[in-house]
């Protein structure tokens, strides 16, 4: 098995909340894009929040679409050993640097987690920064299509309260 490198982080310096996904499925990785898998319900939830539902075609808007409202996005883990997409075939990780990064973006004040093995691993090599009182964190359901039993409306519901400041804008 190959190892697999996430992405650098789409954030800017306004950004106040960051979203962690966990790594990238083979799809993600094959098309270097966050949540390409087209069953992920990740960017159909964005949308309903921040552009009245509809998509943006383009990958860089998506992104600009998260950025505008002040929304950072990455993944607790920078590299693993993982066949296929599941998080439960992850092994042999390494963590990115939260440290580091949040002392490049001291706005973020809100940290959500994209299903529980992002929280997991962020957990595993993180508990600085989980003491940190200025931080909230939030761990929400999984997007991912292998999480069949949230439909939409109660993915809604849930990232709703997290991201309810942005919501509200």
């Amino acid at each position: 098995m190959e190892r697999c490198v996430g992405f650098a982080p789409s954030v800017d310096e306004n950004c106040t909340t960051l979203i962690l996904g966990s790594m990238p499925s083979v799809k993600s990785l094959e098309q270097n894009q966050y949540y390409a898998h087209p069953q992920n319900r990740f960017w159909k939830l964005m949308a309903i929040f921040f552009n009245d539902g509809v998509i943006p075609s383009i990958y860089e808007r998506r992104l600009q679409m998260l950025r505008e409202n002040h929304i950072a996005l990455w993944d607790s883990i920078d590299s693993c050993v993982r066949e296929g997409s599941l998080d439960s075939a992850i092994c042999d990780e390494v963590a990115n640097d939260f440290t580091a990064f949040l002392e490049k973006y001291p706005n973020i004040v809100r940290i959500c987690f994209n299903g529980g093995k992002s929280f997991q691993c962020f957990k595993k090599y993180n508990k600085e920064v989980l003491k940190n009182p200025k931080i909230q964190f939030f761990k929400l359901p999984s997007t991912s299509p292998a999480n069949a039993r949230f439909r939409l409306a109660d993915l809604q519901e849930k990232w709703q309260e997290a991201l309810q400041e942005h919501i509200a804008k």
